[in-house]
């Protein structure tokens, strides 16, 4: 979001100040955004929002003279008791209308401000910085725009493309090639006939100067000084523009340990980052995982709307998540990241197998793997640790790839997303 204020600096305020205000007033849309959109739903998340911001947040600094301190030598119109030279004491508190414990005395005041935030804005402050952590460029794929580039010179174009360096060159080479009489010869055999016609001397001498600049005179119109085989353009030629490419994986376990309310908060987590990816990014494919006992990929409805249930082997849906991109997807190519949602139950005899394929096998293909654990609303489970986060916190190193985060509560979702994919939480977690 941009707030531009091209207004001229008004009589008592400054550009810093103005400068100062806009980013205060900023900063408080973006604080009522985050805030609003902890307590709302997934499925209300795409629509607009109603954002209020106090009324001290919106004053505008100002230089005046103060109301208060110094010494006055003044007397209001209208005055009825007092004289110049008189002092006038001081009200005593809650009197003079400013504030107090009581308040107004006539119960006037100002409310915060309200105003309705678009689907569309709502959406651009709330995702302004989330992105996807160390994106680069692969090969060049796919093209859907094209950016100018310089190709050499043209003899046809736009006349805001002419280029004067190239063309003024053109035209002294052929100047001096045809020999076109300079301009301060013709002048200075023009004086010299202006003198023998002024002094009368030597008729002959006159005669052949004369011959001569008529020469001259023809030749230079014969020659212009700018023609057109000199006039060149700059010429550009459009070249396709990289498109980064990058693949989600998204690995959720529905397995029958994962209860209602934690199937629901890791759909709720992937319903937002899928949002985030179709937002802000045009090529990012999405890959949906389910798994149990067993894994497969699945379409997007199956992945969030499905009931089937079973067992639990994590390293199934890593398995998955390997041949799938051995089979579609080179790390030459693209950007590969994975967000996994689990409640951290795992057989154990798995542990070991899921550890080897993070840390050997898809660590060292991607860019970046989210692990959320999402466990039950009504038990302290934040300090225990489940068997996959006790493997998974081995695998997981210092300034790696690799972020782990817990969700209990829906109201934790928001934060966590951002602390996952927003600047300065990717850069703290990294």
């Amino acid at each position: 979001m941009n707030i531009i204020d091209r207004r001229l600096n008004p009589s008592g305020k400054s550009l810093a100040n103005r400068q100062r205000f806009l980013r205060r007033a900023r900063a408080q849309i973006m604080k009522s955004v985050r805030e609003a959109s902890g307590g709302r739903s997934i499925t209300d998340i795409a629509g607009g929002e109603r954002v209020s911001i106090p009324m001290d947040g919106l004053r505008e600094p100002s230089f005046h003279r103060s109301a208060k301190g110094g010494t006055r030598d003044h007397v209001l119109p209208g005055n009825r008791d007092y004289v110049e030279g008189d002092t006038i004491p001081k009200p005593e508190q809650g009197e003079d209308g400013d504030g107090g414990p009581d308040g107004s005395p006539d119960g006037g005041g100002e409310d915060d401000f309200h105003f309705i935030l678009s689907r569309d804005e709502f959406l651009d402050i709330f995702l302004e910085d989330l992105e996807l952590p160390d994106l680069v460029k692969r090969n060049i794929a796919k093209s859907e725009s094209f950016i100018p580039a310089r190709a050499g010179w043209s003899v046809t174009g736009s006349p805001s493309n002419l280029n004067l360096v190239r063309t003024m060159r053109n035209s002294l080479s052929r100047r001096i090639a045809l020999k076109r009489p300079k301009s301060d010869e013709m002048k200075e055999l023009e004086d010299k006939i202006r003198a023998l016609e002024e002094s009368g001397d030597d008729p002959e001498l006159l005669s052949e100067l004369r011959l001569l600049f008529d020469q001259m005179l023809t030749k230079s119109r014969r020659v212009p000084y700018i023609d057109p085989v000199d006039v060149r353009y700059n010429r550009f030629e459009q070249l396709p523009k990289p498109v980064t490419q990058a693949v989600m994986f998204c690995l959720m376990d529905v397995s029958g340990s994962m209860t209602e309310h934690m199937k629901d908060l890791a759909k709720r987590f992937f319903m937002l980052l899928y949002l985030f990816l179709n937002r802000r990014y045009k090529h990012v494919d999405i890959v949906f995982i389910r798994h149990t006992h067993e894994a497969r990929e699945v379409d997007e409805d199956t992945f969030f709307y499905s009931t089937e249930t079973g067992g639990t082997v994590v390293s199934t849906a890593l398995t998955e998540m390997k041949r799938i991109i051995k089979a579609r997807y080179s790390p030459t190519d693209w950007n590969i990241y994975a967000a996994q949602a689990s409640d951290g139950d795992n057989t154990s005899s798995d542990n070991a197998t899921s550890a080897a394929l993070l840390e050997h096998d898809l660590l060292p293909l991607a860019q970046y793997f989210a692990y959320i654990e999402v466990g039950a609303e009504y038990k302290d489970w934040l300090g225990r640790e489940t068997d996959l986060w006790r493997t998974y916190k081995v695998v997981a190193k210092p300034g790696g790839n690799l972020a782990m985060r817990k969700v209990r509560v829906r109201s934790q979702i928001f934060p966590v997303f951002r602390e996952l994919f927003s600047r300065e939480g990717v850069n703290a977690i990294l």
